[in-house]
Formats: structure tokens, C-alpha cells, sequence
């Protein structure tokens, strides 16, 4: 009798546990479905489209497993894809170093205005994308509000120019992706116990090396963030290159794009379009691998 009451008391945690992951997986399933419809099955069908021959005036495409649609949409393009890959990485390092001091500023001292400086942050995005860049087309123009003003008064020479530059372009991407990264830094500055900080400086730390050996470390999960959602769709981005740039600036977006919509070949684009993502998978976990992300309380426990 004590054996059996003994054997379902031990197998109540089981069965606790088994319907807490019941729960889990439950709460996982709307996400993880949309992730199947929306990003796998595209990816899948991109992959096939890619092994795909023929043409839209020649009876469609067919699925011969044609890996020579790959050859055919490298080849000559690689000056895309090393322009895109700087590209994205200075966007990447340009809105983590402009982001970096807004995040730990409002984390550290915005008090009772926390909320409204990261409001401030996002009210840009209540704007349409490509308005947005527009209007910077219009600002960084030969004769607009800004070089207008400047050559008008001597400042810079008449034949100046910033648009159609990689400078524009470039420039474009960080003021887009800004709020990509300062919103995960404020995240991470945010958890920051603010007693490891006055530890620090009880131990005789001046407030660079408080910085330089407890915050920053501490908020490296917020730089590992910030820097992933810049550099990927900075990486695949389009918009400020054919709106900002001229046809030296061309991104591999655009190409992909063309490929697409203009040409209309269809496998070549796929093919362009896996070696992106590839390449991006590949360079975002070596990233990953040599940078790396720990919890707070491990890092803190290092120092």
C-alpha cells in the first residue's frame, strides 16, 4: 500500500511536467506555424525555382535540378556582392556607434522620460519606408535645403554633390536601421544591475574602466542583437541604392530585383537569392561563434 502511494506521488511531478511542456509547445505553435507558411515553404519553393530551366515566353519553367543557374547568377557579380557585404557592415558599425550612446544615456539617465526618448526613437517609422528615403533625396540634393544653403554661402563648392555616392547610400541605411539597433542595446543596458556598476567604483574604478570592464561586457547580448538586425537586411536591402545611389552603387538587392521583375528570370534570381541567404547564415554564425552571447549573471561572475 505504501509502495503504490509512494509510486504515485513520484509520478505526479512527471505528469506536472509533461503538461507544463504540453503548455510550452502550445504557446510555441502559433509562432512556430507561421514560421513553417511564411519562411520555410517560401524558402523550399525559392530553392526549387532555383533548380528550375526554361522561361516565361519559352512554356514556363521545369524542375531539371539545373545547379548551373547558380554559375550563371554569380558569374559577374561579385563586385555586387562585396559592395553589399560593406554596405551592411558599415551600416552595421555606423548604427551601433550613433546608437550605442542614446541607448545607455536613456538607460542610465533618462529617468521619468525613458518612454518618450524611445518614442522619439520610433516616431521616424510611423512614416512610410520609402517616404522616408525620398525626402532624404530631396534634403541631400545639388540645390536642396541643406547643400543649397551650404554652396549658396561658400561652405562647399558648387560642384559638390552627395547623391548618387556610396556616402548617400550608406548614410540612408544607418538613419533606416538606427532604431534596429538602439532598441536591443537599450534593452540589454536596461538589465544592467546597477550595483555591479558602484561595486566598481568602490573598488577605486573612474567611470572609463567602469565602463569599459562591467557595462560593456555586460551589454554585449545588445550589441550581438543590434548588430544582427542591421547587417542581415541591411545586407538585402534595395531601397536607398536605387532611390539615393546611382548605378555604381547598385547592391546585390537590386540585381536580385531585376532579375525578378524586369528580366523576369526567375531561376537566376532564386539562385542570387539562396546565395544570399546562404552567405548571411554562413557570416552571421561565425559572428555568433566568435563573439558569442552569455547571461548577464555569468558574465558578471567572470569579472
Amino acid at each position: 500500500m505504501a509502495t503504490a502511494v509512494t509510486s504515485r506521488r513520484r509520478s505526479r511531478p512527471h505528469g506536472i511536467e509533461a503538461r507544463r511542456r504540453r503548455v510550452a509547445y502550445g504557446l510555441l505553435a502559433p509562432g512556430g506555424g507561421w514560421l513553417l507558411i511564411f519562411f520555410l515553404v517560401p524558402v523550399v519553393m525559392m530553392g526549387i525555382t532555383s533548380l528550375k530551366s526554361g522561361g516565361i515566353l519559352s512554356g514556363g519553367f521545369q524542375f531539371t535540378g539545373d545547379f548551373g543557374n547558380y554559375a550563371t547568377a554569380l558569374s559577374g557579380r561579385q563586385v555586387f556582392i562585396l559592395r553589399s557585404l560593406t554596405y551592411a557592415g558599415l551600416t552595421t558599425i555606423g548604427t551601433v556607434l550613433l546608437a550605442y550612446p542614446a541607448a545607455y544615456w536613456i538607460a542610465f539617465h533618462g529617468g521619468r522620460w525613458k518612454s518618450t526618448l524611445l518614442f522619439m526613437i520610433l516616431l521616424p517609422y510611423f512614416v512610410s519606408f520609402v517616404i522616408r528615403t525620398v525626402q532624404w533625396k530631396f534634403i541631400l540634393a545639388d540645390t536642396g535645403p541643406l547643400l543649397g544653403t551650404l554652396k549658396d554661402i561658400g561652405i562647399v563648392p558648387h560642384d559638390f554633390h552627395v547623391l548618387a555616392t556610396p556616402i548617400a547610400v550608406v548614410g540612408g541605411l544607418i538613419y533606416n536601421y538606427l532604431p534596429f539597433a538602439a532598441l536591443p542595446l537599450y534593452v540589454a543596458i536596461e538589465r544592467i544591475d546597477r550595483s555591479l556598476v558602484e561595486g566598481a567604483m568602490d573598488l577605486y574604478a573612474n567611470r572609463v574602466t567602469a565602463f569599459t570592464k562591467v557595462v560593456f561586457p555586460l551589454s554585449m547580448p545588445g550589441v550581438f542583437a543590434a548588430t544582427l538586425l542591421t547587417f542581415v537586411p541591411g545586407m538585402g536591402d534595395y531601397v536607398e541604392a536605387e532611390i539615393l545611389g546611382s548605378s555604381s552603387t547598385r547592391m546585390i538587392g537590386n540585381i536580385i530585383q531585376g532579375e525578378f521583375l524586369t528580366r523576369a528570370r526567375y531561376p537566376v534570381a532564386a539562385a542570387l537569392a539562396m546565395m544570399l541567404m546562404f552567405t548571411m547564415v554562413v557570416l552571421t554564425s561565425i559572428y555568433a561563434k566568435v563573439i558569442g552571447t552569455e547571461d548577464e549573471t555569468l558574465a558578471a561572475a567572470r569579472l
